[in-house]
């Protein structure tokens, strides 16, 4: 039996979208900001030679540079001073949730709520710093190395570290404001918009092969049939969840009697989302991004791990894998299903899991609940990564159809419609209520009339 928020939720229709005013303020301004971030693709930093950029990335866009032009938006290809992307974000995120779970003092500040959060993203902020200041000089020394740029020296190099740090904080900032004044996760809706934005043109490059003969009919139906499969296994894997019976018992309000009620608590079968997968992209994206651009010039070291860690190679594929179930387990428990939390809830709201004891209890069950789960999880979300790269790597196309690409347009674009549909029903329950208080003040009113006359 469906309840009353899921029987109102079946009855929306995008026709209420032109009553619900907040909504599409939200939705205008998560627009414009996104609008405004692929404009700055488009404007390229100081001193860089445009034709050698061309040539060099049209060899790149199979390899590692077509994995990193995806993350930005195409912005690295262009060399725009969005270049970096939101990449260093993400990883200095990662870095300072890793250290919150070992060190006890950001562990504290974790539980000290709001004003601990706020502490915990200025560390954020300023790990964001350090590491686009070493990323971008890194880069800048790159292309000087591999002669992209018209004139080199220190005053290039200063003009491209402050270039690109400048835009990729700029970009948090921008990711910020959509997470709080716009429509969906704003970190997460950049990178999606950046991959949208340059799907139309990777598909032209695709069939463009097909027409020169370098890749064969065969060959471009399989890809299109893998690519089509892949988005209905994705889309039926995030809709998949598990559900935890809950019972509530019975109450006594004055002298009435409340029979107990019943819910559900869902738990997904991947409840990171595509967290994991930019994670692990992100990892392995950082120590190469420098190397790419530099080419022979790189170094034993570097060119090591280009050799070794490049798309499609053996450690390059089990470390991807590796991460991902990783990430997959560590941001379920630590970010985005904490079961102490859970079960403390249940429990100050007097449900319980029939058979399971409130408290310590219902939390080993959770945690146990989540970790069978999560091995069907961190399972797909590998699948999902690698059976694409893998045919992609081989086939020598584009890295827009990897399955790191096709996951995070399946999820943000979920996650971001489900938002909207959530603003549209409590709009809807907003109006509801107003409509009950009008009618009570309207009855209010008349038997205030009443009391009157007959006095």
């Amino acid at each position: 039996m469906a309840s009353a928020a899921e029987q109102m939720a079946a009855n929306l229709s995008w026709g209420t979208l032109g009553k619900a005013k907040e909504l599409r303020q939200r939705i205008f301004f998560t627009i414009g900001l996104l609008i405004v971030y692929r404009l700055g693709t488009y404007i390229p930093v100081p001193g860089i030679d445009g034709q050698a950029l061309r040539e060099f990335m049209d060899q790149a866009a199979a390899g590692l540079g077509g994995v990193l032009n995806m993350f930005t938006g195409g912005a690295i290809s262009r060399m725009g001073i969005f270049a970096l992307g939101i990449m260093p974000y993400i990883s200095a995120s990662i870095i300072v949730q890793l250290m919150t779970a070992m060190v006890p003092q950001l562990e504290q500040l974790k539980k000290e709520g709001e004003q601990g959060r706020k502490k915990i993203n200025q560390y954020t902020r300023y790990g964001t710093v350090v590491l686009a200041t070493f990323q971008a000089y890194g880069l800048a020394v790159s292309l000087e190395a591999g002669d992209l740029v018209t004139d080199p020296g220190w005053y290039f190099r200063a003009a491209c570290v402050i270039t690109l740090v400048g835009g990729t904080m700029f970009l948090m900032w921008l990711g910020e404001q959509i997470t709080q004044r716009g429509i969906g996760n704003g970190i997460s809706l950049i990178i999606f918009v950046g991959i949208i934005a340059e799907i139309p043109a990777a598909l032209a490059q695709f069939f463009e092969s097909g027409r020169s003969g370098a890749l064969s009919t065969p060959v471009i139906l399989g890809v299109v049939l893998m690519l089509l499969g892949t988005l209905v296994f994705v889309v039926f894997m995030e809709r998949s969840l598990r559900k935890i019976h809950i019972q509530y018992p019975r109450r006594q309000v004055g002298m009435k009697m409340y029979d107990g009620g019943s819910s559900h608590l869902p738990i997904k079968v991947n409840p990171a989302g595509v967290i994991p997968a930019i994670f692990a992209s992100s990892l392995l994206l950082l120590p190469t991004t420098v190397s790419t651009f530099s080419g022979g010039q790189s170094g034993a070291v570097m060119s090591t791990i280009l050799a070794y860690f490049g798309p499609g190679q053996p450690l390059y594929l089990v470390f991807f894998a590796g991460m991902i179930i990783f990430f997959t387990y560590f941001y379920t428990f630590n970010v985005s299903f904490k079961t102490e939390d859970v079960a403390d809830n249940l429990k100050n709201q007097n449900g319980f899991i029939p058979g399971i004891r409130p408290g310590k209890k219902t939390e080993e069950y959770l945690d146990y609940v989540v970790m069978r789960l999560l091995v069907l999880g961190s399972g797909y979300l590998a699948l999902v990564c690698l059976l694409p790269e893998i045919v992609r790597t081989n086939l020598a196309i584009t890295a827009y159809f990897g399955g790191t690409s096709i996951l995070i347009i399946v999820s943000v674009g979920m996650d971001t419609v489900q938002q909207i549909q959530s603003h549209l029903l409590a709009h809807q329950y907003e109006g509801l209520i107003q409509k009950s208080q009008l009618r009570g003040k309207s009855r209010g009113g008349k038997s205030g009339k009443r009391g009157t006359s007959r006095r």
